[in-house]
């Protein structure tokens, strides 16, 4: 796995930028996933099936990053950030955004 992180620089090496890299995975809620959280948050409590479609989202987002980086021949990306939008009811994007270098 390519090394990835959430710091703007790696101390003690030199790397030149090769550009912004990104990796989005849109997700949408299963029919029974739902009617099952809806009946939890009913109660409170964690909605664990929700936790782990997000997590999956997360690491396949992840994934099409690192893809887009060793494409452009990085050796690591820096910056790594996540974010969250609505792309309508039911459906999510995770999108993972960085920056991908090439040690020298």
């Amino acid at each position: 796995m390519m090394l990835m992180t959430t710091t703007d620089v790696i101390p003690g090496r030199s790397y030149a930028v090769l550009g912004l890299v990104m990796g989005s995975f849109v997700n949408s809620k299963d029919f029974v996933k739902d009617i099952g959280a809806g009946l939890k948050s009913l109660v409170g409590g964690e909605l664990k099936s929700y936790t782990r479609m997000m997590e999956e989202s997360r690491q396949q987002a992840l994934t099409k990053l690192e893809s887009e980086a060793r494409a452009l021949g990085a050796d690591a990306v820096i910056g790594v950030r996540f974010t969250t939008s609505a792309i309508m009811q039911g459906a999510s994007e995770i999108l993972a955004t960085g920056t991908a270098i090439k040690f020298q």
